[in-house]
């Protein structure tokens, strides 16, 4: 019996050889995407807030601003499916709208933290000596301080803005890359496919963006997928705070906000569950797509 169930294995570990032989990577880290379920609901999940963001004008109920004041914080009703909120503004709307400001931090937020952390981490693991000591020690620094306390510090310096959220979150978050690319460029950079596009003349710059980087693109995609997530909850938090994102423009942690008011918090749900089930819902679906990029991008796990 044993016999045959490691013949089993055997044979259909080769059908799968077999199966695979030609494939690109691509193509099989798709397969493997694919056929994971919670990764594959959380990108139609994201694929479905994102459409909503971006035709808001077009399938929001209401205006983004628009008030009306006889309808002043009126219960969830046909009219307004979410309610409204202390101005009579549409929360429904608002939520859509605000869909816009928060998935645009996350992804301008990661996009700077990833320019700087695959630039100073490429740089430091491929040059080393003295140029690698400087940039980790710059990396070391801005690890040492708290996070949070360091962003809102910034924030309140330079004002409530979205782009000065965007700017906060990406200058603050790249370290964890740096560290990241410079370990895995570490280790490339003695294979002898880079001795190979030493020995043709090729220079340092045309070595790290030709032959290095592709080859560490993964876990920098992941790195990328969970920053998003990251990014979000961190506007969030601003914003509660009053640090982010400033009214009139809805985002969905200054709409959070309004649960500071005990009020509001145990009478008036419709102001406040709506935003922070959005906030858990899209922070989880882009931490399941996560989990399932690295998954799948990982040649050292076999599906």
């Amino acid at each position: 019996m044993i016999n045959k169930d490691e013949n089993k294995l055997v044979n259909n570990e080769q059908e799968n050889r077999v199966t695979l032989k030609g494939i690109s990577p691509w193509k099989i880290a798709f397969t493997r995407l694919r056929k994971n379920k919670l990764a594959l609901t959380g990108l139609i999940v994201l694929s479905i807030l994102i459409f909503l963001a971006i035709t808001a004008d077009f399938i929001a109920p209401h205006g983004r601003d628009h008030i009306d004041l006889f309808n002043i914080n009126a219960a969830p009703s046909s009219e307004f499916l979410l309610g409204t909120d202390e101005l009579g503004r549409d929360i429904l709307s608002r939520l859509i709208y605000g869909g816009q400001v928060s998935l645009s931090v996350g992804l301008i937020a990661t996009s700077i933290a990833l320019v700087i952390g695959v630039t100073l981490g490429a740089i430091a693991g491929y040059a080393g000596g003295l140029i690698d000591n400087v940039i980790m020690r710059i990396v070391d620094i801005v690890m040492c301080f708290p996070f949070f306390v360091i962003a809102i510090v910034i924030a309140s310096i330079l004002g409530p803005s979205i782009w000065n959220v965007m700017f906060v979150i990406g200058a603050l978050s790249w370290t964890g890359l740096a560290r990241i690319v410079r370990a895995e460029i570490l280790t490339l950079k003695e294979k002898e496919f880079i001795e190979a596009a030493k020995s043709l003349g090729l220079e340092g710059h045309e070595i790290i963006t030709k032959h290095l980087l592709p080859n560490i693109l993964a876990p920098i995609l992941v790195f990328a997928t969970l920053g998003i997530a990251g990014a979000i909850l961190v506007e969030a938090g601003l914003s509660f705070l009053g640090f982010g994102v400033r009214q009139p423009q809805p985002s969905w942690g200054n709409m959070i906000s309004a649960a500071q008011s005990m009020t509001v918090l145990r009478l008036r749900w419709w102001q406040w569950i709506p935003p922070g089930f959005l906030i858990f819902i899209t922070v989880l679906s882009i931490n399941f797509l996560g989990d399932g990029l690295r998954d799948a991008l990982d040649p050292r796990l076999k599906q």
